[in-house]
């Protein structure tokens, strides 16, 4: 049984979120400590300028909240993390920092930008240093 496990969360994708969550609970029992976590990419420098200064930590407080409706409908007393930048960076360094030995996380049907650049849950299987299960 895993112990701590991570959720990342694609807010864009928020449906995804039950299916991983289910898993998780099921693989990681009565006593696991699950964190779902969201990451709010970078926005280009030349954007940003034209943007409000808090637009970020606007963006940040409501991911946190919408985590937060998600797992209250799971069922699950979870753990909230909203990261900010590169969503494969953020990931695995949150993982590090709450010592996850699970990773619970959505991949899509691959296109080619995919097979070019690779997607997100790629890049979290190729550099974590926890088990990442992957759903479609």
């Amino acid at each position: 049984m895993y112990r701590r496990i991570l959720v990342p969360v694609d807010m864009s994708q928020k449906d995804r979120a039950a299916p991983m969550l289910g898993i998780a609970k099921t693989v990681g029992g009565e006593g696991a400590k699950i964190t779902l976590v969201s990451v709010i990419e970078d926005v280009p420098s030349y954007v940003m300028v034209q943007l409000p200064e808090d637009v970020i930590e606007e963006a940040k407080k409501d991911a946190a909240e919408e985590l937060r409706a998600i797992a209250s409908a799971a069922g699950i007393d979870a753990d909230i993390k909203v990261g900010h930048g590169r969503a494969h960076t953020a990931i695995l360094s949150c993982a590090e920092e709450i010592g996850s030995d699970l990773i619970v996380i959505a991949s899509h049907r691959p296109g080619l930008q995919d097979y070019l650049i690779g997607s997100t849950a790629a890049r979290v299987v190729r550099h974590a240093n926890c088990a990442v299960l992957v759903t479609r």
